[in-house]
């Protein structure tokens, strides 16, 4: 069981944890990694672009001529693709992108990163994150008092004022607990978790049931 220091915002320590096993010091298959974030990002494209066919487009279903006799050529309705206002043809229709990943297969892939950045020492667990006031200033000297020019953030529960203290801190991001996810912990250099964090993602992770 891997226990780790607890440090203060000044990043002195003020005691020490233990970590779940099952959760921060498990075998990392980078594949899988690569299979989560590959389905993370996919699923962020909305897939809601459509076009209307030529049974969906407005127009008269009557034969515009007769087919034979006139010198032109034959058309069997208004909507075809091949006119102004018709059907688009193979046009792009609503649907969701992104393979498909098993709940199992997600948490076990967010064990890895989480056990990555442990092994990797880019991992701070921090025993309370407040601020006095919303001062990007102040979010950014606990930033720095660790030499996290580049880190992920993850606090226990919604706490507005280091929220927004973090807007404009386009190298950093804070994220609840019970947002945690593969593709931010991999793209963020250090991952700083709180104390009070700790509890929410062990339960989320733990191995009953899968």
């Amino acid at each position: 069981m891997p226990k780790v220091a607890v440090y203060n915002t000044k990043k002195e320590q003020v005691g020490e944890i233990d970590l779940k096993d099952e959760i921060f010091s498990v075998p990392v298959k980078p594949h899988l990694l690569h299979e989560v974030v590959t389905m993370q990002l996919a699923r962020r494209r909305a897939g809601t672009v459509a076009t209307k066919g030529r049974s969906e487009v407005s127009g008269s279903g009557r034969k515009p001529w007769r087919q034979k006799g006139t010198g032109r050529a034959r058309v069997g309705t208004r909507t075809t693709p091949l006119w102004r206002g018709g059907g688009i043809i193979f046009g792009p229709k609503p649907r969701e992108y992104g393979p498909k990943v098993s709940k199992k297969i997600r948490k076990q892939a967010l064990r890895m990163a989480l056990s990555s950045k442990l092994g990797d020492n880019e991992m701070v667990v921090l025993d309370e994150l407040t601020l006095p006031a919303v001062k990007t200033k102040g979010f950014v000297e606990v930033l720095k008092a660790f030499g996290a020019d580049n880190a992920l953030v993850v606090i226990p529960e919604r706490d507005e004022t280091v929220e927004r203290s973090a807007r404009n801190v386009p190298s950093a991001k804070v994220l609840r607990a019970d947002g945690l996810n593969v593709y931010d912990i991999l793209r963020y250099r250090h991952l700083i978790l709180t104390k009070g964090a700790l509890p929410k993602i062990e339960t989320a992770l733990e191995s009953q049931g899968l």
